[in-house]
């Protein structure tokens, strides 16, 4: 857990993910679009991986550990926390204040 901490919060918005994961691979399209250059840990290709699968879960307490945003080395959430807060025009704001980007 301390790994996935440390490694979250080190940028201004990181990503957990899987590389062939699909609800993934629309949180990175939603986030790069919106001109954020989030880390991104493909944690099937992580040697750690499945440690850092674990404490994702853990962390999240659901069943799946992937997507996990972390904005400003906070968890923002999976995949519903994420498009809710665009839904409701609160992710720009949140990552402005992160400094993941800057317009």
């Amino acid at each position: 857990m301390e790994r996935v901490l440390r490694l979250a919060s080190q940028n201004a918005a990181v990503i957990f993910s899987i590389s062939s994961c699909c609800m993934c691979h629309t949180i990175k399209t939603l986030l790069s679009d919106r001109g954020v250059n989030a880390t991104v840990y493909e944690l099937d290709e992580e040697p750690n991986g499945r440690e850092m699968e674990k404490a994702l879960l853990t962390l999240l307490g659901r069943d799946t550990p992937v997507p996990a945003v972390f904005i400003g080395g906070q968890l923002v959430g999976s995949t519903d926390e994420v498009m809710s807060l665009h839904l409701s025009g609160s992710l720009l704001p949140l990552l402005r204040r992160a400094g993941a980007i800057w317009v």
